[in-house]
């Protein structure tokens, strides 16, 4: 088995942009490419039975927005990749968080009319500090929108990007003609309605009077603006790219199947392959031979008949092998996975093998949290998946008594998958779910209901911030412990959280206490 070859034909990659800028689009696209999907179906049409591979929550369906992070696999020319969907709603940031710790580099999409919203401001942000290496894609060209300079400009000033465009657009809107591919000097014409594509027709010089005759009209403007562009951006620099300094450009429009190609064959060209992670101990590279390993999500009923909870690893060394003991560092416990799976979507297909930078999906009875490690014996414990202080706050309490049951197993499962936390009074024991955004307690409610058979109702509750907190100075904690007592929660791990009501309460008690640590993410 050569682990070299494997690694070196894998990319993983997360898709991230604002609600509605196309990306579960162009995730449906890059399949259609691969082979892996017969017929891309559309987000939202209630025409369309088929619903987007990627969004096969029942609650996304109804919603037509992404929830939850998908995970799909694919080859395309001997290449072998992996998307994760992430949700674009800034209501399920925390779940596209974590994912961006499990992949190599990013595709970000931008909507051609809207151009660079908030939200992907704050996806990007992540990126850059973390030098994930990062492609734009702008999308809806086939609409009216913003003028290319305009909207590369607005990149450099809003996402902090260094562009080089690499494909140029001629025209948009109902005048879009196509796409002249910088990269490899060859044209792509569209033709609107039909779907159809005259690929990779080849000017080998844009001056050349061939491009006069597919384009009467447009030849002059395209050849002044990509003269103005190469003037204006710095030429593509792989390196710079792989060093998060550099990001290429393209455009298309998903929907119509239009510049996805050049995408995907520029991106199998340089992405990155799987790269290795730090770890407590040491940093780990993707050749070391022993399989190690982190889960970065988790996810409770992908099959609600079986109701069976997944947890995804992302594979960081060595071989993920079926039947083989491996040690959970944090349980201190060797367990053996009789039926791994990797996954298009939610359907899923036994592996027997899995090698660095791919996501295996393993079956969980609640011995995984996120960010936990598995290896084949070694102590360590990768970092960087954080749980962030939540920003919303409801008590959550059982509408039907005789499900009490249900809804406690339902609330356990939900809060381990990461999409909220719980907190439990200590000396009240009510029950605190607090989430990053308003979205989060109506997709809790939903799937309680409909996945657990349980229904719950929530209470309003005057909350600020939680905050972990320690201390090496015991007499000054117990006295903290003391005073707040009827402000102390603890968490699903049973560890002890400040309720802040207001922002004044909380600086006060970082005033106070001076010798008290309050930690707003869970690594500390």
């Amino acid at each position: 088995m050569n682990i070299q070859k494997e690694i070196n034909r894998r990319r993983t990659f997360a898709i991230i942009s604002h609600p509605d800028a196309g990306k579960t689009t162009l995730t449906e696209k890059l399949l259609l490419f691969g082979g892996a999907i017969q017929v891309a179906g559309a987000v939202k049409s209630n025409k369309i039975k088929k619903t987007a591979t990627s969004d096969w929550m029942e609650i996304e369906r109804q919603r037509g927005i992404s929830v939850a992070t998908s995970v799909m696999g694919f080859e395309y020319n001997d290449i072998k990749i992996n998307i994760l969907d992430t949700p674009g709603h800034q209501d399920f940031a925390e779940d596209t968080f974590r994912t961006l710790t499990a992949v190599d580099s990013v595709i970000v999409v931008i909507d051609v009319a809207k151009g660079v919203e908030p939200q992907t401001e704050k996806l990007v942000e992540v990126c850059r500090m973390r030098k994930t290496p990062t492609i734009v894609f702008i999308n809806k060209m086939d609409r009216p929108g913003k003028d290319a300079f305009e909207l590369l400009d607005e990149i450099e000033k809003k996402l902090h990007l260094r562009v080089t465009p690499l494909s140029w657009p001629i025209n948009m809107g109902s005048n879009f003609k196509g796409v002249y591919n910088i990269f490899s000097q060859n044209l792509n014409l569209f033709t609107p309605n039909k779907q159809t594509i005259q690929e990779g027709i080849e000017i080998n010089d844009i001056n050349s009077p061939e491009l006069d005759q597919y384009l009467p009209k447009d030849a002059k403007k395209l050849r002044e603006e990509v003269a103005l562009a190469a003037g204006v951006y710095p030429p593509m620099d792989v390196q710079q790219y792989l060093d998060g300094d550099l990001s290429p450009v393209f455009f298309g429009s998903a929907l119509n199947n239009f510049g996805v190609k050049e995408l995907l064959d520029n991106f199998i060209s340089f992405a990155p392959t799987p790269r290795g992670k730090d770890s407590d101990v040491r940093h780990v590279n993707p050749d070391d031979e022993a399989f190690t390993g982190f889960v970065f999500k988790i996810h409770a009923n992908m099959d609600p008949n079986h109701r069976d909870r997944i947890a995804f690893v992302r594979v960081v060394s060595g071989v993920f092998l079926r039947n083989t003991n491996y040690l959970h560092v944090r349980l201190n416990r060797k367990l053996k996975f009789a039926s791994p799976t990797a996954f298009m979507a939610q359907k899923k297909s036994v592996v027997d093998e899995m090698f660095p930078g791919d996501i295996v999906g393993l079956h969980d009875t609640g011995n995984f949290k996120i960010g936990d490690t598995l290896t084949e014996g070694e102590i360590l414990n990768y970092k960087g998946i954080p749980s962030f202080s939540p920003e919303l706050f409801k008590y959550i309490e059982n509408a039907d008594p005789l499900k009490s049951k249900q809804l406690a197993k339902g609330i356990d499962q939900l809060m381990d998958e990461g999409v909220a936390q719980l907190f439990t009074g200590k000396h009240t024991g009510r029950k605190i779910i607090g989430t990053v955004g308003a979205l989060q307690f109506e997709v809790i409610q939903y799937r309680l209901e409909h996945e657990y058979n349980a229904k719950c109702r929530y209470e309003h509750i005057t909350l600020y911030k939680t905050a972990w907190f320690t201390s090496k100075n015991k007499a000054q904690l117990e006295d903290f412990q003391a005073r707040k007592a009827n402000q102390i929660a603890l968490d699903k791990e049973g560890r002890e959280v400040f309720l802040a009501d207001s922002q004044f309460s909380l600086q006060m008690a970082q005033d106070k206490y001076k010798d008290i640590q309050f930690h707003f993410t869970s690594e500390f």
